[in-house]
């Protein structure tokens, strides 16, 4: 008796046990090849080059397509061959046929590049549109059909555990505050003008000129790259 894993199975009768499969020979041993003497595959191997067999000729189905230039032929080229190359192929560029399409068209909208290559404003405007006037969609062709019972009636949904206490709401008393004795108020000591001493060694006013030039370097590169920034965004809001 055979036991059935699917029950459309059963429609299939069982096969005969009068018809016997074919049986395939299995050869697990190596090729004569490897066990034939050195001298008779040195005359194998010299009636192969004198006198080759001959074969008929190969029948191909596919149609031949024109590479160009293989890439074992190219990198073994010249440099001077290809700098000429490249400069025909800018100057007068290969016209090559139309292109075959076998694929159907599909219009996808604007590409991704595209969208990026349009200016902030252009992506506000459409944003805003977008919200305020939406587009409005032809209604939605679903061809699958809805399952009825996602949730088995043979499980069983238990609430957490937390959901079904019910206790009385504790609150802990708050922590004692430490208690900071106050301390004597300090009169405030008389605050003396410093004097600003100018030093006269040649090393550290040397170091004072630097920083100082420095400074005025600064602001003028400063000043200068926003008012590039400025001149730039003016080119580009001013139509």
């Amino acid at each position: 008796m055979s036991y059935r894993s699917n029950a459309a199975e059963a429609w299939f009768p069982e096969p005969e046990s009068s018809v016997l499969r074919p049986e395939i020979p299995i050869d697990l041993r190596p090729p004569a090849s490897l066990t034939q003497p050195l001298w008779k595959s040195l005359l194998t191997n010299l009636r192969d080059t004198f006198a080759p067999e001959k074969l008929p000729p190969l029948e191909l189905t596919s149609r031949p397509v024109n590479v160009g230039l293989l890439l074992g032929d190219r990198l073994s080229l010249p440099w001077f061959r290809t700098v000429f190359t490249n400069l025909g192929d800018v100057i007068s560029p290969e016209t090559l046929p139309q292109l075959e399409l076998e694929a159907t068209p599909v219009d996808v909208g604007e590409l991704i590049t595209d969208q990026l290559s349009h200016f902030w404003f252009s992506s506000l405007l459409r944003n805003l549109a977008d919200r305020l006037v939406p587009e409005k969609l032809p209604a939605l062709e679903l061809t699958s059909k809805p399952v009825a019972n996602i949730i088995p009636e043979t499980w069983i949904l238990v609430p957490a555990w937390s959901e079904l206490i019910s206790t009385p709401k504790v609150f802990y008393p708050d922590k004692p505050s430490p208690v900071i004795s106050p301390l004597p108020a300090l009169k405030p000591a008389p605050v003396q003008e410093a004097e600003r001493v100018r030093s006269t060694g040649p090393t550290e006013a040397g170091l004072l000129r630097d920083l100082r030039r420095s400074r005025i370097r600064r602001r003028l590169w400063i000043t200068m790259a926003a008012a590039q920034a400025i001149y730039l965004i003016a080119i580009v809001l001013w139509p």
